[in-house]
């Protein structure tokens, strides 16, 4: 077997994997079925993968470069921090919503199955994309001036929740386009997370 003829298995078996694992859960998903899915046999899908952790850590090591390469790699020459930060948003989007990319969605909400050394090292780089996003609006909001309001780390989390949740709802027949989904977001976000808050805003008025 010539080294491309493993390399196009092995990404054969991780997008039919992403697939179960998306339609049935990870635990429902046996290494049976991904070889009937396949019609391998089981042993010639230990060929190429020992185990199901095996192919759930390598899923979100390669949900993980998708985002390096698709989300990241492509804002980091842009000069304006605001601009920077749209343009995130609007790249975020697209690679959730990608029919090509699903096993993004495996990363997402399957990590907590792998054991802790495998988890650690997903974890250790998920953080870093979290520090990034959250370095970059706390660079917006001091560029605009609005310390002080919402912070920077809950903003983050926010924006991740909400773009994160796109795939258990968004159709792709339906009346909102991701380039609509990815405007209207941005808007949302920037009108809320860079809003100054008043002093008798942030303190709780005392009862009557």
């Amino acid at each position: 077997m010539s080294p491309s003829t493993v390399i196009d298995s092995r990404q054969e078996i991780l997008r039919v994997a992403a697939r179960l694992f998306q339609q049935r859960g990870y635990h429902a998903t046996s290494m049976n079925d991904i070889a009937a899915a396949l019609k391998l046999s089981k042993g010639g899908l230990y060929h190429h993968f020992q185990s199901k952790d095996e192919i759930l850590f390598e899923l979100m090591s390669h949900a993980l470069d998708i985002t390096e390469q698709r989300v990241i790699e492509p804002v980091r020459n842009i000069r304006e921090p605001e601009q920077r930060l749209r343009a995130l948003i609007r790249f975020h989007v697209d690679v959730v919503l990608s029919a090509r990319d699903r096993e993004i969605t495996v990363l997402l909400h399957e990590n907590h199955p792998l054991p802790p050394s495998l988890r650690k090292q997903i974890n250790a780089r998920k953080k870093s994309y979290i520090r990034f996003l959250e370095t970059l609006i706390a660079e917006v909001q001091q560029e605009r001036g609005h310390l002080g309001g919402v912070s920077a780390r809950a903003a983050t989390f926010a924006l991740l929740g909400m773009i994160n949740w796109l795939y258990q709802w968004y159709k792709q027949e339906g009346t909102l386009s991701a380039e609509q989904i990815a405007h209207e977001y941005t808007e949302i976000f920037f009108a809320g997370a860079f809003q100054a808050i008043s002093p008798a805003a942030k303190t709780p008025s005392p009862e009557p």
